[in-house]
């Protein structure tokens, strides 16, 4: 790849495959490679177009006939947890969140294929062996953080470390906010509703950073897999116009544009 290709972004098309969230749809992706010293800056350039990045490639669909997959970013200063991820917060209250450089572990693969074992075994990723999952972790020219969950154990207060890891979390840094590209949890511990634990986190973390929002990737109305992200309110989503905001009472505006 020269030089010129690596600094100016050059833009494919996938052919048609069947799509993996709406029956008897197909989907198609636009995307392009985020390498070079500019790669930073094209993943928040792109982000805010409605890009996600899966390692060192940027997508979004690009599919004929079907808009159905929304690009949303949570509003993160002025979330308020409802009443039920109040009580997840509660039930969590035992997790410590260890944000690390983006380094694979074999403790972190464990959680990893449990997770896709019991929860996506048929999946697109459900072949993923130990060095798929090193390269998903490592392939980054952008900054990227691992942010592992543990349980507290008693010396947890004194060297801020956790036990036992139960879930994690692949998470971009933008100019604007985090990105939560892949996150895992134990399968064991369903109870604890971890998914929803680590978005709730996630967008405490922003705001301690002072990054107004958290992009939670694609909703994607009428699918049971994406529908729970319209849950995070208020939040914006994104329209062929703009970012639209969507809040408590369901009513959508538009935003100023950044």
């Amino acid at each position: 790849m020269t030089q010129h290709s690596r600094d100016t972004p050059q833009f494919y098309l996938t052919a048609p495959s069947p799509c993996p969230y709406l029956p008897g749809r197909h989907e198609r992706k636009v995307f392009t490679h985020l390498v070079g010293n500019k790669a930073g800056e094209l993943n928040d350039l792109l982000t805010h177009g409605g890009f996600r990045r899966s390692q060192s490639i940027a997508y979004r669909p690009a599919c004929d006939h079907c808009r159905a997959c929304v690009s949303v970013r949570v509003v993160a200063n002025e979330f308020k947890p409802s009443r039920n991820q109040r009580k997840i917060l509660a039930r969590n209250a035992d997790i410590v969140g260890e944000q690390r450089n983006p380094v694979p572990t074999s403790e972190q693969y464990s959680v990893f294929r449990a997770y896709l074992d019991q929860r996506h075994r048929h999946g697109g990723m459900a072949d993923m062996t130990v060095l798929d999952y090193a390269m998903m972790v490592e392939d980054s020219h952008v900054q990227t953080r691992l942010i592992e969950y543990r349980k507290r154990t008693p010396d947890t207060g004194v060297t801020g470390r956790g036990g036992e890891l139960i879930a994690a979390a692949l998470t971009d840094v933008l100019g604007d906010g985090l990105s939560m590209v892949y996150s895992f949890y134990e399968p064991n511990e369903q109870h604890r509703s971890l998914g929803t634990f680590m978005i709730l986190d996630h967008i405490a973390r922003a705001r301690r950073l002072g990054l107004p929002y958290v992009y939670l990737g694609y909703w994607i109305e009428g699918s049971k897999k994406m529908d729970y992200k319209g849950r995070y309110l208020p939040q914006q989503r994104l329209a062929p116009s703009g970012w639209l905001r969507i809040d408590a009472s369901g009513e959508m505006q538009p935003e100023p544009q950044d």
